[in-house]
């Protein structure tokens, strides 16, 4: 007869997915604004954020594993630009 056995080396625990704003502000990155001024008003309508603070919580997410998982592709154009930026300084 065998024991039932606990695994003794039980994975760890997913990243927990990310938050609904998080998940907002990648899909507002997904989009083309038009005119002047567009963007920022959809920043201030839809989320309820500044642009700064919007910005501020933007590049915060570019450094997380669980945005680029989420969306690879919008992450890597936002951080190459990030990079082409920082480069030209």
């Amino acid at each position: 007869m065998t024991e039932d056995r606990p695994d003794p080396d039980p994975a760890p625990d997913p990243a927990p997915a990310l938050a609904d704003r998080e998940r907002s502000i990648l899909a507002l990155e997904r989009r083309g604004f038009s005119g002047p001024g567009a963007k920022e008003r959809a920043i201030r309508e839809e989320l309820g954020l500044a642009p700064v603070r919007y910005y501020q919580l933007l590049n915060a997410l570019l450094d997380d594993p669980r945005a680029l998982a989420h969306d690879p592709v919008t992450v890597n154009r936002l951080r190459r630009v990030r990079e082409t930026r920082r480069a030209e300084r």
